[in-house]
């Protein structure tokens, strides 16, 4: 892809130019910016693996290597106003945000038309969240402290750079035949700044979707991946998803009879946040969470509470996450290398 004068660039710095052109852009000059990017005929769709809020996502050939790729459509088609902020989020963030256990994004190819644009990804075999509904037994737990371990590095790394993520779940992680994740779909990930400014509180699937957004706040920071990751934690622990409410409500509902009911004392400020007064009222003041994963050990009892902690200020952090006992007790982390594979689905394997 080539949308400058300047001769031979590399795929990644024309990739970031025409990011960064389009960020500055207006919609009216924006195809005259898309003209010297190669066609998505240098691929040749193979089987298409999933869709998406933001997309659709196909597993491709590259005609020229035979490389196998994954070739995710941005749905553009009924856009008035340009190109869509949380496609122009997706792009940026992944050309910032390289690291091993984040998708690779190799460039973007248009089709036809302004509606056309791909993003070039490596090709990832499964999501966790499908591997584990076909899984007969659940991962060990040496095999889900390496997972944790590589999505906790990833987090890490994004929030150093003032990202997050805003929707962490099973099915936005990639597992590759080498035990490697791959943390995906950016679709909803934005820089945040300090002081903290208003964002919308309608980011993060349901189910990992931390209490405070549930009550309305509008000012939040990394602290909403960190209840994500345990969401995801739980749910590979016992092979289930932990709070899989049907409404906000519900959801809120089903947080409250695992945690307890949150007060001024463990969560100040609780009383004040924007949906507080409407929300059901639960006669229950103890914490159930041991009795749902009785056969974590303390450390890892330890770690899950700290990442469900219903302050926001004292949840813990992605780098205090990594340094956890947990991780350094018997059994310890499964090299990669040595992690079981599977059929992909995504690869039309059986």
């Amino acid at each position: 892809m080539s949308i400058s004068s300047t001769p031979s660039p590399t795929p990644e710095s024309t990739t970031q130019s025409f990011v960064e052109r389009i960020i500055k852009s207006t919609p009216t000059p924006l195809p005259p910016m898309l003209t010297g990017c190669r066609s998505v005929d240098n691929y040749e769709k193979l089987n298409r693996i999933e869709e998406g809020a933001y997309g659709v996502v196909f597993r491709a050939r590259d005609k020229a290597t035979g490389e196998v790729v994954a070739l995710k459509k941005l749905k553009l088609d009924k856009e008035k106003n340009g190109f869509p902020i949380t496609s122009l989020r997706e792009v940026h963030t992944l050309l910032l945000a390289k690291h091993p256990n984040i998708v690779n994004v190799r460039e973007i190819v248009v089709g036809e038309t302004l509606t056309q644009i791909f993003i070039v990804m490596d090709f990832i075999e499964h999501d966790l969240k499908s591997l584990m509904e076909d899984m007969q037994v659940p991962f060990l737990q040496s095999e889900v402290k390496t997972i944790m371990l590589q999505l906790l590095s990833a987090v890490a790394m994004l929030h150093d750079n003032w990202i997050i993520h805003r929707d962490l779940k099973t099915s936005n992680l990639l597992l590759n035949n080498r035990g490697q994740i791959k943390v995906a779909d950016f679709g909803l990930a934005r820089k945040y700044g300090s002081p903290l400014g208003p964002m919308t509180e309608l980011v993060v699937t349901l189910w990992y979707r931390a209490p405070e957004l549930l009550l309305g706040t509008k000012k939040y920071s990394t602290a909403v991946d960190m209840w994500s990751v345990g969401c995801i934690f739980g749910e590979l622990v016992n092979k289930e998803p932990l709070l899989p409410g049907r409404t906000e409500i519900d959801q809120l509902t089903k947080i409250f009879k695992l945690l307890g009911m949150p007060n001024e004392k463990i969560w100040p400020g609780f009383s004040k946040l924007p949906h507080a007064k409407n929300i059901p009222f639960i006669k229950q003041s103890h914490n159930t969470l041991r009795s749902r994963f009785p056969y974590l050990t303390e450390n890892g009892f330890d770690l899950i509470a700290k990442l469900l902690t219903y302050d926001p200020s004292k949840r813990i952090t992605a780098e205090e996450a990594l340094k956890h006992p947990y991780f350094t007790e018997s059994p310890l982390p499964k090299d990669p290398e040595m992690f079981p594979t599977w059929p992909s689905k995504g690869g039309g394997e059986r």
